[in-house]
């Protein structure tokens, strides 16, 4: 039975994005292990019948002691489980675990740079520099015959210089959602319109944003509320305190309920999907509401707009456009016909692109071509070596 090795910076990170694309490894043969910082859900993972490797580290860290200590870590783990498949998940994951896969001289790799988040976000001198030594990295270093990039959208592989038509690219619809644990619904009762915005609190999610563009909606005279859905990340630099969330949470129309786990009674008991972030791999948040129907409000960002075409399955505003925003609030917050239709449009897209079957079913065909090109390879070698005693 081949063996693939997955390496994600948290255990809940990959729970929530990652387990439809394991359980597609497992459907293919292989023998899943998953080394990840191990907080809560560690069971969850185990409970599918992977085994979990602890991997600890302190995503806040770029220093080049904890760097290397990842490396070393790392490349110590896959020596001792010796996979024929590492899978890196996450930008930091592909960068160290990438490197590392190559030193530890790991037969296969596919490379998921999701999200790109802080580093692509940000402009300043440092941010520059490491956007310049990552790409080199990504796209150049760790690319080669046995290596295969899987991205969420079609606009992150040219930030590696890499063709998203090309063979060592595969596309996929995120992590996969199904349809039937987010049943389309009608909306609830009105007013007021209720806007959900499900996300980790952080400043490039576009909370303050949000609060921003409800509370001038509120003072157009629209009955209209905004309810806040997860929780800080001590480990982001960028994250909202619980202080910052329960002031703004002390405003009329303006709630916070921290995180939950049962994100389909958001949208079943919610009539819009909101989301300003400024940067996306493919929003969980958002296929979901489409799942369920809702109609959404995001910025025109890499990743959003992959879900959500301006006028169809909701509006897409320019990033930072506050006043923008408000306007495609009210506008849904007046309309319920066109919350229905913007709703159902947001469902069909749905069925063609996210539901968890056809994630796995290209997950599962990427490692089988992965392994497949791997068997072929080692079999050339061992015919050459043949050949050579002869």
């Amino acid at each position: 039975m081949p063996k693939i090795l997955y390496f994600a910076v948290e255990d809940w990170l990959f729970c929530q994005h990652f387990l439809p694309m394991a359980r597609a490894a497992r459907a293919a043969g292989f023998d899943v292990a998953v080394a990840t910082r191990v907080r809560k859900h560690a069971e969850r993972i185990a409970g599918e019948g992977f085994r979990v490797i602890s991997l600890e580290s302190e995503r806040r860290s770029l220093g080049p002691i904890e760097i290397l200590r990842s490396l070393i870590r790392t490349a110590r783990i896959i020596r001792a489980e010796r996979p024929d498949l590492v899978h890196c998940i996450n930008l930091r994951m592909v960068v160290l675990g990438g490197l590392a896969a190559k030193f530890a001289r790991a037969h296969t790799l596919v490379l998921a740079p999701t999200g790109l988040g802080h580093l692509w976000i940000a402009n300043g001198a440092i941010e520059r520099l490491a956007r310049m030594a990552v790409r080199a990295i990504v796209g150049h270093v760790l690319r080669g015959p046995r290596t295969h990039y899987l991205f969420e959208n079609a606009e992150d592989p040219r930030e590696f210089g890499l063709d998203p038509r090309g063979a060592d690219v595969t596309l996929v619809g995120g992590a996969g959602v199904d349809p039937a644990d987010f049943p389309a619904s009608p909306e609830p009762p009105s007013p007021p319109v209720k806007i959900a915005v499900v996300a980790r609190m952080l400043k490039p999610k576009g909370i303050a944003e949000s609060v921003a563009a409800v509370r001038r909606a509120q003072a157009a005279g629209v009955s209209i509320e905004l309810h806040l859905f997860g929780e800080p990340d001590p480990s982001n630099r960028t994250s909202f305190t619980g202080t910052d969330l329960e002031t703004w949470a002390s405003e009329p129309g303006i709630h916070w309920h921290g995180a939950t786990a049962d994100v389909a009674a958001v949208w079943r008991d919610h009539h819009v999907a909101l989301l300003l972030s400024y940067r996306e791999g493919l929003p969980l948040s958002l296929v979901e509401a489409s799942a369920a129907a809702r109609p959404i409000v995001a910025t025109d960002v890499t990743g959003c707009r992959e879900v959500v075409r301006d006028g169809i399955e909701g509006f897409l505003v320019p990033l930072g456009n506050v006043d923008a925003a408000v306007n495609a609030l009210v506008r849904l917050a007046r309309d319920a016909a066109l919350r229905a239709r913007m709703g159902a449009a947001a469902r069909a897209r749905f069925g063609e692109r996210y539901a968890v079957d056809q994630v796995m079913t290209t997950v599962g065909a990427l490692y089988q071509t992965a392994i497949s090109g791997m068997v072929v390879r080692d079999s050339a070698k061992v015919s050459l070596q043949t050949q050579s005693k002869r």
